[in-house]
């Protein structure tokens, strides 16, 4: 093969590449696993979900007794300064429990709804951050894999070249081609090398993305079965997948839960013109030590217990057109919340459906390519032969090349843009899983 300078500025490079790449390559599940443990969206999105069962908890206590204990101890001391008058020394002390039960509040009745629907909008949020993670991972993997085909697929184009470029010079050598021919090869594969300069840079800065995201500098993807069969859609009907969008997708829960607490906050402002009633009850207990008259020295020593039991009942009459204002308020933020969801509604469908038909799109293009890989590799045999016989020139075969081997690189893009198309699709109607996942890892080598 013949040996042109750029090449051998490649060296370096190729070789430091090489030692850069990890031992061992894992699957789409593995990466998913470790990005899970060290993704910091997915984390944040973990605490919020944490948080909110906490919150929820506290809603719940509105609805709950309330118990209070009190204590007190006073010491008095006072001189006579008649002789008539008394003087006196004694300490009081008093020790107090108290209890409030909630018998009538519809405002925190309201309230401790709220702390559930928090609850489910937590929930539709974390899984709306686990899908978006599994997408990202997903990106990232086939981004990876994508680049190295292209830089696997420069680097047999630049040794075709070469090769055609030693039997253009050989040619020229022996007088059967002309230096146009070699030339011709010569830029062709100066254009290569550009390429291949290119492909392991933007590979280099693939891996550098997939390793970030899942926290790990010997994360490598597993390629594609050689030959493998790309999947289908399943169900084949976009509406079926629009209705399951309807009914599973979180972005749809948590306005829908919107919508609720909406509402709850409607019957909270409109409990401001209802009255309150609360059961309590307490138990106080009261005991004084000392002495009446420092002079004939008459001693105190009281000791009593007193228990109380009642209702508290309030009825507000007029708060300043305070609580009409805020149910106002609440109906029109209630009448936003509606129009937020029937709005997420037609573009959560509409996104179904671009991402249905894209997919469909995807697996036409497949087809059309593996066509086009077969025509060009047959392109490319016929040029060769008839450049040994001399019916075609160096430029013929030097393009059927170039064609050949830019239709295998889209068509190794394509089958990864459909798998990654099938999660999209699943994220976009609001129903992809791990174990989507673990079906596109059984599409890969082992």
């Amino acid at each position: 093969m013949l040996q042109h300078p750029s090449f051998l500025r490649l060296l370096p490079l190729s070789l430091a590449l090489a030692v850069a790449a990890p031992a061992y390559a894992q699957s789409l599940t593995e990466l998913y696993g470790a990005a899970r443990d060290y993704d910091a969206s997915y984390q944040s999105a973990k605490s919020q979900f944490d948080a909110t069962l906490a919150k929820a908890e506290q809603a719940k206590a509105a609805l709950l007794p309330t118990v209070g204990l009190s204590a007190s101890a006073n010491q008095y001391n006072t001189d006579a300064k008649e002789p008539t008058a008394k003087s006196y020394d004694w300490t009081d002390q008093k020790v107090a429990i108290s209890a409030s039960q909630p018998l009538f509040r519809p405002a925190n009745g309201a309230s401790y709804d709220q702390g559930l629907q928090q609850v489910k909008l937590a929930n539709a949020q974390l899984v709306s951050a686990e899908q978006d993670l599994m997408v990202r991972v997903s990106q990232a993997y086939f981004d990876t894999l994508a680049s190295q085909d292209n830089l696997e697929l420069v680097q047999k184009q630049k040794t075709a070249v070469s090769e055609q470029l030693a039997a253009a010079k050989r040619n020229f050598e022996v007088g059967t081609a002309t230096i146009t021919d070699t030339r011709e090869a010569q830029a062709r594969f100066d254009l290569v090398l550009a390429q291949e300069l290119a492909a392991e840079n933007d590979l280099r800065v693939k891996r550098m993305a997939l390793q970030q995201l899942v926290g790990s500098a010997q994360a490598n993807p597993l390629p594609l079965r050689e030959g493998t069969a790309l999947p289908t859609t399943t169900p084949e009907d976009v509406e079926s997948w629009v209705t399951q969008a309807q009914a599973q997708h979180p972005a749809l829960q948590q306005l829908q839960v919107a919508l609720d607490v909406a509402k709850l906050e409607t019957k909270k402002a409109e409990a401001g013109h209802l009255p309150t009633l609360d059961l309590v009850g307490g138990y106080q207990i009261s005991a004084s030590q000392g002495t009446l008259s420092s002079t004939t020295g008459q001693a105190i020593n009281t000791r009593s217990g007193v228990a109380s039991v009642g209702l508290s009942f309030n009825f507000p009459l007029y708060a300043g057109n305070a609580v009409t204002n805020r149910v106002r308020e609440t109906a029109a933020l209630q009448a936003k919340a509606d129009t937020d969801l029937e709005a997420s509604k037609r573009s959560i469908a509409q996104g179904v459906r671009t991402a249905f038909f894209g997919v469909q799109s995807g697996l036409g293009q497949v087809k059309a390519l593996e066509a086009a890989e077969a025509s060009s590799q047959s392109a490319l045999d016929a040029n060769k032969l008839g450049y040994q016989v001399g019916v075609r020139i160096n430029i013929d075969v030097l393009n059927s090349q170039s064609q050949l081997y830019d239709t295998k690189t889209k068509l190794a893009k394509a089958r990864y843009d459909v798998l990654l198309g099938g999660l999209k699709l699943r994220q976009a109607a609001g129903v992809l899983k791990p174990d989507d996942l673990d079906a596109v890892s059984g599409l890969l080598a082992k």
